[in-house]
């Protein structure tokens, strides 16, 4: 994929999150059943970083479930960022570090930005699919294997709209946003967002979003130093709309 192109796909996005970020952020409070599965499964103790964290509900259920360790969220939108400190209202444990880091996943230095040796664990929920293009999607597999030792885990979750009536309902032509679909990679989709205050008028916005195949996965797991070692669907009505996977490093 071009690179002014990519460009594109990442700006309909960033004005989006900077545009409808707190309305966003106040319909993810809840963390979804699938991560639910994911926290039971990897025990109270350890490192671990949350790629694209939003708003902190999962740093809310960190501190909540009294877990130790280390929490460190990361996310591009300041608007998000700034609505996690609601956490502040939940006495933290004393074994227990958390903190919130500010940073693009498609920038060349956010890896930097995070201590090393310290994370057993990355998490992605409901972001890899926000970034545009296949190569991009592999630099950041590779970035998120340089932050782990040996047998650490990479978990991630994807939307899997398609699987949604009311979701592909709001499936849009790719000329509401001047592109042409044969610059774009198979599995590109461009989503509308609506949103409005009661008496006020409804508006729209335009989210960018990759429909992962397993072939990808299991591609993008290979070039980028893993292993897949359990996927399962969770989430939304029939609990489809969510397809996580856990990649061990290799």
């Amino acid at each position: 994929m071009q690179a002014e192109i990519i460009q594109q796909l990442l700006d309909i996005n960033y004005q989006f999150y900077q545009t409808f970020g707190g309305a966003f952020a106040a319909t993810r409070r809840r963390v979804q059943p699938g991560i639910l599965q994911v926290l039971e499964k990897i025990g109270l103790d350890g490192g671990w970083l949350d790629l694209g964290c939003g708003s902190g509900a999962l740093a809310n259920l960190w501190i909540e479930q009294g877990r130790t360790g280390c929490y460190h969220g990361l996310d591009f939108s300041v608007v998000l960022l700034e609505a996690h400190f609601y956490v502040a209202g939940v006495e933290k444990p004393p074994t227990l570090e958390v903190e919130f880091f500010e940073g693009d996943l498609l920038a060349q230095d956010w890896v930097t930005t995070l201590p090393r040796d310290q994370y057993d664990g990355v998490l992605c929920f409901a972001a890899m699919h926000h970034i545009p293009g296949y190569q991009t999607r592999l630099k950041l597999v590779k970035a998120a294997r340089s932050l782990l030792p040996l047998g650490g885990l990479f978990i991630h979750s994807n939307w899997q709209f398609q699987k949604s009536t009311r979701l592909l309902a709001r499936v849009q032509d790719w000329s509401q946003v001047g592109l042409n679909p044969e610059q774009l990679e198979e599995g590109d989709t461009l989503l509308d967002w609506r949103y409005a205050l009661p008496g006020q008028q409804e508006q729209i916005g335009y989210r960018y979003v990759h429909r992962f195949s397993d072939q990808e996965f299991e591609k993008l797991a290979q070039e980028g130093g893993f292993q897949i070692n359990e996927v399962f669907h969770s989430d939304g009505v029939g609990g489809q709309l969510g397809y996580y996977q856990i990649w061990q490093a290799i």
